[in-house]
């Protein structure tokens, strides 16, 4: 793991104990070819700060915050749910990016409400998350908190 203090740009807190939610961060890892996300369980201390400093729900693991510069973390600049899985998938650059495009063009609202959907039902359908090495090695690095 990293340590929090030498990071730079954005930072993805999610469910750690979902099993979609980490499912998609492995998805993440494989399409940011340029390394430049930063992961984090929404249920780490580092999350739980950062939620508590800018007046986020502290137990409300349905969402998937962005922080797009961690070194600007002081300012409430973040992204929510679908704004924040579009802003991932932009950073990775390539198809991703061009799937992020894509996607932010359908309203905010829109995008949310399927999200919400699947929020409720992700547990029965993925189940909860087992913990389990990461496929390699260099992904460690890659998390933070």
């Amino acid at each position: 793991m990293t340590d929090p203090a030498t990071i730079t740009g954005p930072v993805l807190f999610f469910d750690g104990t979902c099993g979609l939610c980490n499912r998609s961060v492995r998805l993440l890892l494989r399409l940011d070819r340029r390394a430049r996300l930063r992961f984090a369980p929404l249920q780490s201390e580092l999350a739980q700060a950062y939620l508590r400093r800018h007046g986020l729900p502290t137990e409300d693991f349905d969402s998937m915050v962005l922080v797009p510069e961690w070194e600007r973390r002081e300012h409430p600049e973040f992204a929510l749910r679908t704004d924040a899985a579009v802003a991932a998938l932009k950073t990775c650059g390539g198809f991703a990016a061009g799937l992020g495009t894509v996607l932010g063009w359908v309203p905010s609202s829109r995008r949310d409400a399927v999200y919400r959907v699947i929020a409720r039902w992700r547990y029965r359908i993925w189940g909860e998350w087992q913990v389990c090495p990461l496929p390699k090695p260099e992904w460690k690095r890659r998390f933070v908190g």
